[in-house]
C-alpha cells in the first residue's frame, strides 16, 4: 500500500548533489512611491543547500519579509524586482513564465506566513483547502489527496484528524491553525519551505510544539527551510546558519552558534544584547540595552556604512560603504572594525553593571490619595467570570464558558505582577474583569479598599483615572480618524485633568516628551507610525489622566527585540518617576522575569502558582509552570542543543466543559486519583510561594 505521507521520489525533482537549492545573486527589489525610490532588498546575496535550515533575522523594516516574498515573486506594485537572481534548483526564478512561476509556487517552494487566519479561506473546510493544494500539482486524485491530507493533520499533531479535516479555520486556535499551515506547505513535499515568522503570535507552549514539529519535518521530509524571525531563541533552537539583514542588506552571515556566541557586526551584538534571557538574569539589573536612533530613511540611505549612526564602535572609515567580506572560514561580516580584525566585547559580558534605580516616591503624582509604596492597591476575592453561551435551541440546556475560576490576588502599590498562561487560559479576561470592562459573575474586586465588582458604570467612572490599560495592538486601540493631539486631549477633556486648551497643549507635549516623542508627533495620525512609536502613544494616553495603576495587556509580543527593549525600559523609567503600579501580561516569560516583582501563573481560569519571580523561574513547583519554563526558547545554539525540553502535549480542555478537580490533570504526568475529585487550593507551601498543586514540587 502507497505511503501517503510521503509523494514518489520520482515525482518530485531534486537538486544535484552538492549543489544549492536556492542561490540569490545580487537581489535588489524596489518600491516605486510618489516620494521616491524605496530600497528595500538593496543588493543581497546567499545560498541554501538541500536540507538546511536558514535563519534571517533584523529589526521591522530591515527586508526580511520582502526578500522571502521576492523568491516567490509575490511582491506586487509598487514594487519590482530590478535586479540580481534568484536560482532555484537552477533555475532563475525572476525570468519564468507565470506557468512555470505556478508549478514552482506549492510545489517547489512552499511558505507559511506569520498570521495563519489570513491565508486561510475562512468558507471552505479545511479538507477542501488541502485537497486543493495537492490536486492543482496533478500528482494525486482527489482521493488520494484527502487520505493523504488526513494522514498529513495526524503527522502535524493535530488529534482526530478525520474529524478535524471537516472542520473550518475559526473552529482551530492560533496553534491549530498554524499546523494546518505546515501540513499545506508540506502537502507536495516541496524542497524548499519559507517560513515567515510562523510562531510570533504564538504562546511559548504552542511555539514549542511548532519549532519541535518544523525540525523533526526539516529531518523526515529533508526538506530546506527559511525562518524568518526577529526572536532569536528561536533561531537559536531551529536554524544552522543565520543571515543578518539591517536596511535592506545583508550585514552578517555565519553558523548560529558562532554569530550568536561571537558577533562580528555591532548590528548583531546590539540585537543580541536588547534580548533578555531566561537563563542569565541579574537581580536588581531591569533596564535593556537598546540600540541608539532608528533605522535610515529608505528613500535616502547614507552613502557610508548604513549602521554608523547608531554604532558605538564607529570609526571614521565607517563614512565609507563596506562590502559583505569573509572574515572567517564560512563566516562574512559587513564592518570595517572586525574586517580589520577588531574584536567587539562578548554579549554575555557588555551589559555592565546594572544601573542605580531611582528612589520611587512615596506620593504619587497626582491622585488624590496618598498612597506609600508597598500599601495593598488590589484585591481580589474569589473572582469567577462566565460567559453564556446562544442556545442551539428554544428549550436547550444554558451552556457557560468558564474563562475566570474563582481568582484571588493582591497587588501592593508600586509593584509590578507579571502574568503568564497559554492562549485561552484567561489573562485578558481578568484584566478586564479588574477594569471593570466586564462585570464578574461571582467575587469581590477591591481598588484602594472601594469594592467595584458590582458597582454601577456612574460609580466606577471616577475610577477611571486611576486605573488603565495598554493593548496588545496599539493600532486597533487608537482610532485612526484621530490625530495624536487629539487622541491624548480626549482623556483631559472628559476626566477634566485640564481646564483650557491652553494647559490641553502643555500637557499633551509633556506626555509626548515622557514617552520620548517629539512634539510635533500631536499632529499626525496613527498610521504615521512605527508599531513601537504607536504603542509609544497608547502609553502616553494611559498616562494622560495620571493613574496609580496600569494594565499591560500584552503590549510588546508584536515588536522586534529593540522595540521591545525600548518599550520595557520606558515602562520602568515611569514607575520609578511617578510610582506606578504594573499588571504586566505577556507570553515572552524572559520579558516577565525581567520586569516583575512577582508572576502568576494561570491555567484555564484558574491560579496554578505566584511566586517572586526569582524564586518561580529558580525554582517552580508546580507542574504546568515548570512546562512553561522549559518552552522558553534561550538565544544561544550550544545551551540550546544541550536543553532537555519537557514537551506539553496535547492542548488546554475545553471551558464549556472543564475536567473535574485540578483543571491541569488532563495534561499533567504525575497527576493521580486526587487530582481528578479534589480541586487543589492555593496554599503557601514555601515563604511567599504558593502553589495549586497536590505535589507541589514533585515533578
Amino acid at each position: 500500500m502507497q505511503d501517503l505521507t510521503r509523494i514518489s521520489s520520482a515525482e518530485t525533482a531534486t537538486a544535484q548533489d552538492g549543489a544549492a537549492i536556492l542561490d540569490v545573486r545580487d537581489l535588489r527589489t524596489y518600491f516605486y512611491t510618489d516620494e521616491g525610490v524605496v530600497r528595500a532588498v538593496d543588493g543581497i546575496s546567499y545560498s541554501v543547500p538541500p536540507g538546511e535550515t536558514l535563519g534571517i533575522v533584523g529589526e521591522s523594516g530591515s527586508g526580511k519579509t520582502v526578500a522571502a516574498l521576492s523568491l516567490m515573486r509575490l511582491i506586487d506594485d509598487p514594487a519590482r524586482i530590478v535586479g540580481g537572481e534568484i536560482n532555484f534548483d537552477g533555475r532563475d526564478v525572476v525570468k519564468l513564465s507565470d506557468e512555470e512561476l505556478r508549478k514552482i509556487r506549492g510545489g517547489g517552494i512552499a511558505m507559511v506566513f506569520q498570521d495563519p487566519m489570513t491565508s486561510l479561506n475562512p468558507v471552505l473546510n479545511i479538507a477542501r483547502q488541502l485537497v486543493e493544494t495537492m490536486v492543482v500539482h496533478g500528482r494525486l486524485t482527489e482521493e488520494q489527496a484527502l487520505e493523504r491530507a488526513i494522514k498529513l493533520l495526524g503527522r502535524m499533531g493535530i488529534t482526530a484528524p478525520e474529524r478535524a479535516v471537516d472542520s473550518y479555520p475559526h473552529q482551530f486556535s492560533g496553534g491549530m491553525r498554524q499546523r494546518v499551515m505546515l501540513a499545506m506547505g508540506f502537502s507536495n513535499e516541496p524542497q524548499l519551505l519559507i517560513a515567515d515568522e510562523p510562531t510570533t503570535a504564538l504562546d511559548v507552549t504552542i511555539q514549542a510544539q511548532i519549532l519541535e514539529l518544523i525540525v523533526e519535518l526539516n529531518r523526515d521530509f529533508k526538506t530546506a527551510i527559511v525562518l524568518i524571525s526577529h526572536n532569536l531563541g528561536v533561531i537559536a533552537s531551529v536554524c544552522s546558519r543565520v543571515v543578518v539583514m539591517y536596511a535592506g542588506e545583508i550585514v552578517e552571515e555565519g553558523p548560529t552558534e558562532k554569530i550568536l556566541a561571537d558577533p562580528r557586526h555591532p548590528y548583531t551584538w546590539a540585537l543580541i544584547n536588547a534580548v533578555p534571557r531566561i537563563d542569565r538574569h541579574v537581580p536588581g539589573q531591569r533596564r535593556l540595552v537598546t540600540i541608539d536612533g532608528t533605522p535610515p530613511d529608505p528613500l535616502n540611505m547614507p552613502a557610508g556604512c548604513r549602521f554608523a549612526a547608531r554604532c558605538p564602535f564607529r570609526i571614521e572609515k565607517c563614512e565609507q560603504h563596506p562590502e559583505l567580506l569573509e572574515i572567517a572560514p564560512g563566516r562574512k561580516s559587513r564592518c570595517w572594525v572586525t574586517q580589520a580584525g577588531g574584536d567587539l566585547p562578548p554579549p554575555e559580558t557588555s551589559r555592565g553593571a546594572p544601573a542605580e534605580a531611582k528612589a520611587r516616591p512615596d506620593v504619587h503624582h497626582g491622585s488624590e490619595t496618598v498612597i506609600k509604596r508597598g500599601e495593598r492597591m488590589l484585591e481580589l476575592r474569589n473572582v469567577v467570570k462566565h460567559f453564556p453561551l446562544p442556545k442551539t435551541t428554544l428549550f436547550g440546556k444554558q451552556k457557560w464558558v468558564h474563562a475566570i475560576n474563582g481568582v484571588s490576588l493582591d497587588i501592593a502599590q508600586g509593584e509590578t505582577v507579571g502574568l503568564v498562561g497559554e492562549s485561552g487560559c484567561g489573562k485578558s479576561t481578568l484584566a478586564r474583569v479588574i477594569a471593570r470592562i466586564h462585570e464578574p459573575t461571582a467575587g469581590s474586586v477591591l481598588f484602594h479598599g472601594q469594592d467595584i465588582a458590582h458597582a454601577s458604570q456612574a460609580q466606577v467612572r471616577p475610577l477611571r483615572r486611576r486605573m488603565q490599560m495598554v493593548f496588545q495592538d496599539p493600532y486597533a486601540s487608537l482610532n485612526p480618524r484621530m490625530t495624536v493631539g487629539d487622541i491624548l486631549g480626549e482623556p483631559l477633556r472628559f476626566h477634566e485633568v485640564t481646564h483650557n486648551e491652553k494647559e490641553t497643549r502643555e500637557r499633551i507635549a509633556e506626555l509626548l516628551d515622557v514617552v520620548g516623542l517629539p512634539q510635533k508627533a500631536a499632529a499626525r495620525y496613527p498610521h504615521e507610525f512605527s508599531g513601537g512609536q504607536r504603542q509609544r502613544i497608547s502609553i502616553a494616553r494611559a498616562l494622560s489622566v495620571r493613574p496609580d495603576f496600569i494594565i499591560a495587556d500584552e503590549p510588546i509580543s508584536a515588536l522586534d527585540v529593540n522595540i521591545q527593549a525600548q518599550i520595557i525600559n520606558l515602562m520602568i523609567d515611569l514607575q520609578e518617576r511617578f510610582g506606578l503600579t504594573y499588571l504586566f501580561i505577556a507570553h515572552d516569560l524572559a520579558v516577565v522575569r525581567h520586569i516583575s516583582d512577582r508572576v502568576v501563573v494561570l491555567y484555564l481560569g484558574s491560579v496554578m502558582e505566584i511566586a517572586p519571580a526569582d524564586t518561580l523561574f529558580a525554582e517552580p513547583l508546580h507542574p504546568y509552570t515548570r512546562y512553561l519554563i522549559s518552552a522558553v526558547p534561550i538565544p544561544d545554539a550550544t545551551v540550546e542543543a544541550a536543553r532537555q525540553r519537557l514537551p506539553l502535549q496535547g492542548e488546554p480542555p475545553s471551558t464549556v466543559d472543564p475536567p473535574s478537580g485540578c483543571p491541569f490533570r488532563t495534561r499533567c504526568p504525575i497527576a493521580q486519583g486526587i487530582c481528578a475529585e479534589v480541586m487543589p487550593p492555593v496554599a503557601e507551601v514555601r515563604p511567599n510561594h504558593f502553589v495549586a498543586c497536590h505535589f507541589p514540587g514533585q515533578f
